[in-house]
């Protein structure tokens, strides 16, 4: 069972745990983590989504990342999501945006993380991933552009995005 901190729409604790699978009370919401990644030679992770995922099965996408569970901060859980996702390892990580989504009851903070891990050494997580692919700043851009590119990604590093040129 996981257990997740209820929180406001500001991102609050309310005081009392959540249930995965369960219904969630209106105005209450959850934090979710999603982290970028970008090597220190420039080029970006993607990771392709398993085929028996039930939102965009087998599509690539630019994050590593997934709820946070109760009494983690939110640092801890995108160390973790990205360990467990790609078993990159790294500290240096910069908060890119919180974005509300009260029709999803969710909180999503969004994170880049920049590492020099072996390009190889990605490993994938067995119902999770089962590809993945660094692409260069300009094949990145493109994949951005195109129809393969799951757009809500857009909207979470937009700000991001705009900064490095990609929109």
């Amino acid at each position: 069972m996981e257990l997740w901190d209820a929180l406001d729409c500001k991102g609050q604790k309310l005081g009392y745990t959540l249930v995965r699978g369960t219904e969630i009370p209106q105005g209450v919401c959850h934090a979710v983590v999603c982290t970028l990644v970008r090597h220190i030679g420039g080029d970006f992770l993607l990771m392709q989504r398993d085929l028996n995922k039930e939102t965009y099965p087998g599509c690539f996408e630019a994050t590593a990342g997934g709820s946070v569970k109760a009494g983690e901060t939110l640092f801890a859980a995108a160390k973790r999501e990205l360990y467990e996702e790609t078993g990159i390892v790294s500290d240096i990580y910069f908060p890119l945006d919180a974005i509300v989504a009260t029709q999803k009851h969710t909180i999503y903070h969004t994170y880049l993380c920049v590492t020099d891990c072996d390009k190889s050494s990605v490993t994938l997580q067995d119902g999770e991933t089962i590809s993945y692919k660094w692409l260069s700043f300009d094949e990145f851009k493109a994949f951005c552009a195109s129809d393969d590119c799951i757009k809500s990604q857009i909207t979470d590093f937009g700000k991001y995005y705009r900064s490095i040129g990609i929109m």
